[in-house]
């Protein structure tokens, strides 16, 4: 009876495993946000504490508790297969993972040779000692492992900081900001390649270790110019960045409510945002997001330049005129103004979002005809207000990681289309206390919809009380499991003309 307790818990394990790693990489790596991913996931841990409590019980009712247990971790086996429902981002077994799984199951052994050698009366409470841990030994696995971390990180990133001090006249660029950071990463690297070799991090590589696999991987003799994207979701990330980068210009694109649940306030984000001003000054210029109201008020004392829509800015755009081929506008840049200029890119954020991108350029030697030619070239981030046409559906996939700003910058897209207008949502999250708050705020802003698909019950609750505190029709309002769902029941609305969706968010796997 035992033997197959054993087994059955070694086998519950290994499922378990996979899936707290694979919420581990998404987690970055950190155990505190797997802590509280743990924490915020009771399905994760609860089964394991039940098999414990049956272990405890089988202590003074052996053969029938084990019976029961067995019976139990079938059930939980069966619970713990993954989920048919593909992952929209897999596992990625890398090396560290790899080393990570090694570790695991060095543990796991431990506890079975534990289970086959302790005395018979404790022995059905020691075989399912693997599964009961089983939602810690991810985070005991990266403790053991984690001097030999440090080691390999600390090489591989004077590896990168190695290879970009053997290219002295590489111009570094860092752009940070809460939101709008990789587009202008994409826009800017895009405007200077019409006259320079340029190397961009790629997606969202955004970390320290993202940022190092780029410079390993990529860099090459002949690239001028390093674009480098910074994320942070702690106070000291952006410094840490830096270090690593050493950018010689800076653009900072706005302060907003994102990352509210690890940063606490927006006073903390302004200060992380601000160590690329710290890192460049004295080095080069810093380019700042003039309609920001926190920037703007928060100005750093070093070589400055603003940009936005605003004239009061030091470059700023003007004239905009946006149709659903692209837009057009003028652009004034130190006191010269370029007019005409066009680009398929659609929504006044993106000019906002533009202006930075063309202010570097310029001031990097980008000749006004390499700007026109390079700026009808431009495409939007993916997955940012992204743009796809399919018959007489049109999709506005919005899917990255929403905030506020971005999402009523949607909305306003939106609105441009005379068609049926169709929001797909489950909403924003990583904004602490902020998060309910803000969210019934965007379900108002959701009632320019004709329909509404919230994705997922309990996450969508404030959007939807805001949604219908509007007065908007319950009958248009629909919620839905997942994604997939929804687009297959707004394909199905009934329409005589054109239809057009906003994918607003996609919440990733560990959420």
């Amino acid at each position: 009876m035992w033997l197959a307790v054993l087994v059955l818990a070694v086998v519950a394990t290994g499922f378990a495993i996979v899936r707290d790693v694979h919420m581990f990489q998404l987690n970055s790596y950190k155990p505190r946000e797997q802590a509280r991913w743990l924490a915020g996931h009771r399905t994760a841990w609860l089964p394991a504490v039940v098999a414990a409590l049956i272990g405890v019980a089988s202590l003074a009712w052996a053969f029938v508790s084990g019976v029961i247990l067995v019976l139990w971790l079938l059930l939980v086996a069966g619970l713990s297969l993954p989920h048919p429902r593909r992952a929209k981002k897999p596992l990625v077994v890398t090396a560290r993972v790899r080393r990570l799984l090694v570790t695991i199951g060095v543990v796991v052994a431990v506890l079975v040779v534990a289970a086959v050698v302790v005395p018979a009366f404790v022995r059905t409470l020691m075989v399912v000692a693997p599964f009961v841990l089983s939602p810690v030994l991810t985070l005991l696995a990266n403790a053991l492992n984690a001097p030999a971390e440090a080691a390999i990180r600390h090489r591989y990133l004077n590896d990168a900081k190695r290879r970009l001090a053997a290219q002295p006249g590489l111009i570094k660029i860092g752009i940070t900001g809460s939101y709008g950071k990789t587009s202008v990463k994409y826009y800017l690297a895009t405007l200077l390649k019409g006259h320079y070799n340029v190397l961009m991090t790629p997606e969202s590589y955004n970390t320290p270790m993202g940022i190092t696999k780029t410079i390993r991987g990529d860099l090459r003799a002949t690239h001028e110019v390093f674009v480098c994207e910074m994320g942070a979701q702690h106070v000291g990330d952006i410094k840490e960045d830096c270090d690593l980068v050493g950018p010689t210009i800076g653009v900072i694109t706005a302060i907003g409510e994102q990352h509210l649940a690890s940063f606490g306030s927006q006073a903390a984000i302004l200060r992380t945002k601000l160590e690329l001003a710290a890192a460049v000054k004295g080095r080069g210029p810093l380019y700042l997001n003039g309609d920001n109201d926190l920037l703007r008020a928060n100005q750093p004392d070093q070589a400055r330049h603003l940009y936005g829509l605003g004239t009061d800015c030091d470059t700023y755009a003007a004239d905009i005129a946006v149709t659903l081929a692209g837009t057009t506008f003028s652009l004034t840049h130190r006191g010269h103004t370029l007019t005409g200029l066009t680009t398929p890119l659609i929504g006044r954020h993106n000019i906002q979002n533009l202006t930075g991108a063309a202010a570097v350029a310029l001031d990097l030697g980008v000749t006004e005809d390499e700007l026109r030619a390079q700026l009808r070239k431009l495409a939007p981030a993916p997955h940012r207000l992204a743009l796809r046409r399919q018959g007489n559906v049109t999709i506005l996939d919005d899917a990255y990681n929403s905030n506020p700003a971005g999402a009523q910058a949607a909305l306003d897209t939106l609105c441009l289309f005379d068609a049926m207008r169709i929001v797909i949502t489950p909403g924003m999250v990583q904004l602490g206390e902020r998060q309910a708050a803000l969210n019934e705020a965007f379900g108002a802003g959701t009632a320019v919809a004709d329909h509404v698909f919230l994705v997922g019950a309990k996450q969508t609750e404030p959007i939807a009380k805001g949604l219908l505190g509007t007065g908007y029709d319950p009958a248009k309002l629909t919620i839905v499991e997942d994604v997939q769902a929804a687009l297959a029941q707004a394909y199905a609305l009934p329409c005589d003309g054109d239809k057009v969706i906003l994918l607003e968010n996609d919440l990733p796997d560990n959420y």
